[in-house]
């Protein structure tokens, strides 16, 4: 795992492993090597060109998890996936996309025209990172985003995820709050949470509408590849 972007954000990331993998015994939980490096420049700021760009930080952390004997690369940041094609041919390993995650989970609450709020970073929104990406099962759907406004995004969003990273969870979750409710006023049915910071503080409940967690959906799919990789070895055992 390629993490630290935000600490409290990876430390959310490994309990919801935890909370998916069917586990009885320490021995049946997934394994997990984590580089865990809050240093790695700012990613928002990079995508805006008033910060250095993240990227050879980041394959620092991945080198590290490779030399480790990692069989699998992920990274709970979803704008840190604006560098994901880059990490991936450099590193060499499978990596599994949080976006990707999290919108096969919106296919699966949606309507055939559902109307879906996000919720993240402004490199995330700016970017398209989830706007211009579809699943398979997606992409048959007409499903319509509804983005946070301008002035919603600097007055709430972005201080809202900046207050979680300063451990200051209660204004994170009043601005975000806020946030939520002025896109379920504009339609939306339910609310991607598409960054890290997010659902730490905000959950269906203080949204008042469903949500997807990314990082939750991207728990899921790491716990359901080492429980196939595990099933695989026990097979291939005489």
């Amino acid at each position: 795992m390629l993490g630290g972007m935000g600490p409290l954000a990876t430390l959310d990331f490994l309990r919801k492993i935890l909370a998916a993998t069917p586990a009885s015994s320490d021995q049946q939980h997934v394994p997990v090597l984590v580089s865990s490096i809050p240093q790695i420049p700012d990613r928002a700021s990079a995508f805006r060109g008033t910060g250095p760009s993240p990227l050879n930080a980041m394959l620092d952390c991945g080198r590290r998890v490779v030399a480790g004997g990692a069989g699998l690369i992920v990274i709970p940041c979803n704008t840190a996936h604006l560098w994901f094609g880059e990490l991936r041919s450099e590193l060499g390993l499978p990596m599994l996309h949080m976006v990707d995650a999290a919108l096969d989970e919106v296919a699966q609450i949606c309507g055939p025209e559902g109307r879906i709020g996000l919720l993240a970073t402004d490199a995330t929104l700016d970017s398209g990172l989830y706007c211009k990406r579809t699943s398979n099962t997606l992409a048959r759907r007409k499903v319509q985003w509804c983005l946070p406004t301008e002035a919603e995004r600097s007055d709430w969003v972005m201080p809202a995820i900046a207050a979680v990273k300063a451990g200051e969870l209660s204004t994170g979750r009043t601005l975000l709050q806020l946030a939520a409710g002025a896109l379920r006023q504009r339609g939306a049915q339910a609310v991607v949470l598409g960054c890290t910071e997010i659902p730490i503080v905000l959950d269906a409940d203080s949204a008042n509408m469903p949500v997807v967690d990314a990082t939750a959906a991207l728990a899921r799919q790491v716990v359901r590849w080492s429980m196939e990789q595990r099933n695989r070895r026990a097979l291939a055992t005489p």
